[in-house]
C-alpha cells in the first residue's frame, strides 16, 4: 500500500481535460471505466474492483455497474477508434466484463482508498464530471440537431438502398461487357436472363454442351426451352432425357442457319451474345439486348 502511494505522489495528476476524455455515456449516465479509474489513482484494476467487492453495499447500481457484452463491444469500438493506450488484451477478453463508475461511485471509492493523493485525484475527477455536464447541457441543442442530421442521413441511405434495389430489378440492361476471367459474372447474368422467362426460352448456339443444362435448371417451373444448335453438337440425348425428367421441357433442334448466339425470352426479349454460352468469360465478349421491335418480330417469326 505504501509503495503504491509513494509512486502516486511522484506521478503527475491528470488534468481536467485529460480526465474528460475518459468519461463516456452509458445507459444515459456519464461513467468511467474501472481501468481508467485505476490508472488515475495509480492502482491496479484488480485492487480497485476488490475494494468495491469488499464494500459492495456502498456501491448500488447508481454508483457502479458491470457492462454487458454488447456494451463492452461498443465501448471497445469507441476506444479503439480513439486509439487510446489501454490494456487491450484484457479488455477484449470475452470472459472479462469491465465495471464502470459514476461520479457518485468515484466519490465513494475515494473515501475508501483513504489517501491524500486519492482525494486530490478525486477532486479533479469531480471537476471533470461537472464540466462534462455543463458542456452537454450547454450544447444540448447542438447534439439534438446532430442526432436529427444523423437520423436523416440514415433515412436517405435507406431510401437510396431501396431505389438501388428497384433499379437492380428493373427490365434488364442494354449492354454488358465482360473481360477475360469474368466467368462467374457472365454466368450469373445468363442465369438472370433465363430466370426472366415465364413461358418460353429459345437459345441459339452452335457449340453448346452439358453446361447449358446446369444454367437451365435454374429456370422457372414449367418454362419450355428450345435449343437450336449445330448438327455437330455433341450434347448427349441421355443428358437431355435426364434433364427433362426433373426440369421439363427441353427440346434440341439441329440447324445450320445461324452463326451468332441469341437468347429469346417469351418471344418478347432478344439478347445477342458475343461468345458461345459454354465459353463465357474465357475471352472478352459482350451481351447486348436488342430492343428494336421489328427485328424481334422478324426474328421470332
Amino acid at each position: 500500500m505504501e509503495n503504491e502511494v509513494k509512486e502516486l505522489e511522484v506521478q503527475k495528476i491528470a488534468t481536467n481535460e485529460e480526465i474528460q476524455n475518459l468519461i463516456y455515456t452509458i445507459r444515459g449516465k456519464q461513467v468511467m471505466l474501472d481501468r481508467d479509474v485505476a490508472m488515475l489513482y495509480n492502482y491496479k484494476t484488480k485492487r480497485i474492483n476488490e475494494t468495491v467487492s469488499r464494500n459492495i453495499e456502498r456501491f448500488p447500481k447508481e454508483f457502479c455497474f458491470q457492462l454487458t457484452e454488447e456494451e463492452k463491444e461498443n465501448m471497445w469500438s469507441q476506444i479503439a477508434t480513439a486509439s487510446r493506450n489501454i490494456e487491450t488484451n484484457k479488455f477484449r477478453n470475452k470472459k472479462y466484463l469491465p465495471y464502470v463508475f459514476t461520479e457518485q461511485g468515484i466519490a465513494m471509492l475515494s473515501a475508501l482508498l483513504k489517501s491524500d493523493i486519492a482525494v486530490k485525484v478525486s477532486i479533479n475527477i469531480m471537476n471533470a464530471f461537472v464540466k462534462m455536464r455543463k458542456f452537454i447541457s450547454s450544447n444540448a441543442q447542438v447534439f439534438e440537431r446532430l442526432t436529427n442530421v444523423e437520423y436523416k442521413l440514415l433515412e436517405h441511405d435507406k431510401k437510396f438502398d431501396e431505389i438501388f434495389d428497384r433499379l437492380q430489378k428493373e427490365d434488364g440492361f442494354k449492354q454488358k461487357i465482360f473481360f477475360q476471367g469474368q466467368i462467374y459474372d457472365a454466368y450469373s447474368l445468363i442465369v438472370k436472363i433465363i430466370k426472366r422467362a415465364k413461358d418460353k426460352i429459345v437459345i441459339i448456339d452452335n457449340y453448346i454442351d452439358e453446361s447449358i443444362l446446369e444454367m437451365l435448371s435454374k429456370k422457372n417451373k414449367d418454362v419450355k426451352v428450345i435449343i437450336l444448335t449445330s448438327p455437330k453438337c455433341n450434347i448427349l440425348s441421355l443428358d437431355v432425357k435426364k434433364f427433362n425428367e426433373e426440369y421439363p421441357t427441353l427440346k434440341i433442334l439441329k440447324t445450320n442457319k445461324f452463326h451468332d448466339r441469341f437468347i429469346v425470352i417469351d418471344n418478347k426479349e432478344l439478347y445477342h451474345c458475343g461468345a458461345s454460352i459454354k465459353d463465357l468469360g474465357k475471352k472478352c465478349f459482350g451481351i447486348n439486348r436488342i430492343e428494336d421491335k421489328e427485328i424481334i418480330e422478324k426474328f421470332i417469326a
